[in-house]
């Protein structure tokens, strides 16, 4: 898939962050982008935006609510078309990150969103794939889902490295049936979820943190590869504090 032009795109949680970083590069690709994501005005603000913002099209959705996910797909192939990239960009942490402050509230929330959710999103989007034998799947997970990063906390190193293995596992999986699944796992980028950080970063900080847009240009080379070509996992992160 050298070409992204007319491809039908999927963004669940594309309403801010890498999600809609994503979905921006898509469309610039040419791509017929859906933006999913809970929140109506967040969908709003991304077709105000310059340049491709009016060719998105959006629909609210949220990933953990099942028929909610049937309606957006049913939308998404009756509007658009079949789907041919997938991208799950949808993810929460929240500021308790250790066992001694941690709600079993707070815990169930994060891990329904991260994993419950993304668990959804595929169980829906593969069986028209694996019909079709063509399809890719950009798994937005965290480097969390590889390592034990006691700043990501408990909750959302669980959900992550658990995310992670859902992909991992649809990959194996979907392969034979010409489908790809791919996990992207970036380091620290700078998007809304770090003002959930008990200390938030500071500037300075910040302005070493990737940005959206580095996430969304690898997510254009996944899947401008060609059949052939499968890329089960990558990292992507910014240079440590002491690089030049």
């Amino acid at each position: 898939m050298d070409s992204l032009t007319d491809k039908v795109v999927l963004v669940v949680g594309g309403g801010t962050g890498i999600g809609l970083a994503i979905g921006v590069a898509f469309a610039r690709e040419g791509a017929k982008v859906v933006l999913a994501a809970r929140t109506a005005s967040s969908l709003a603000a991304a077709q105000a935006l310059p340049d491709v913002g009016a060719t998105l099209r959006t629909k609210t959705c949220d990933a953990t609510d099942r028929t909610q996910v049937t309606e957006l797909f049913a939308w998404t192939v009756a509007h658009v078309g079949p789907i041919d990239v997938l991208v799950y960009s949808a993810g929460i942490n929240v500021a308790q990150r250790t066992f001694a402050d941690m709600t079993p509230g707070a815990f169930d929330q994060v891990m329904t969103v991260n994993i419950t959710g993304a668990f959804n999103i595929f169980h829906a989007a593969l069986p028209s794939m694996r019909e079709r034998r063509t399809g890719t799947i950009i798994n937005v997970v965290s480097v969390a889902g590889v390592q034990t990063l006691p700043f990501a906390g408990l909750p959302y190193t669980a959900s992550k490295s658990a995310q992670a293995a859902l992909g991992r596992f649809a990959n194996h999986e979907v392969l034979p049936d010409g489908v790809r699944v791919t996990n992207i796992h970036p380091g620290e980028v700078e998007t809304p979820i770090l003002d959930k950080r008990p200390v938030p970063p500071t500037a300075e900080h910040r302005a070493r943190m990737l940005q959206p847009e580095d996430v969304a240009a690898m997510a254009i080379a996944v899947a401008k590869l060609p059949p052939r070509a499968i890329v089960p996992e990558i990292i992507i992160a910014p240079p440590p504090p002491s690089f030049p």
